[in-house]
């Protein structure tokens, strides 16, 4: 197997957690529950929305410091939310047991 074969395969794993993780995402947002599920994806969402805009103002300061144009990749951002999102959730749904 050469280093490029092996390159497309690694790629195509971290696609594929990816794609798993923004299923999962979109699923447990659209997922009716009980009250208490509700509060944990709640607090979820609320702290991947913080940490989302946070970081999106870290970009516009610095772009606008060095003063370069915006350039934000859409695929880079959906897949740091899924992540942050997905380890919000796990660790409300631990402390909260759900």
């Amino acid at each position: 197997m050469t280093a490029t074969a092996g390159a497309i395969i690694f790629l195509a794993v971290i696609l594929f957690g990816f794609t798993a993780l923004d299923l999962f995402m979109l699923i447990s947002l659209l997922k009716p529950g009980d009250e208490r599920n509700q509060i944990i994806v709640w607090k979820a969402s609320a702290w991947t929305l913080l940490a989302m805009v946070g970081a999106n103002i870290l970009d516009v300061i610095e772009n606008f410091v060095r003063a370069q144009p915006m350039a934000q990749n859409p695929f880079i951002q959906l897949e740091v939310t899924a992540i942050i999102y997905f380890a919000a959730l796990m660790y409300y749904k631990r402390r909260l047991g759900g």
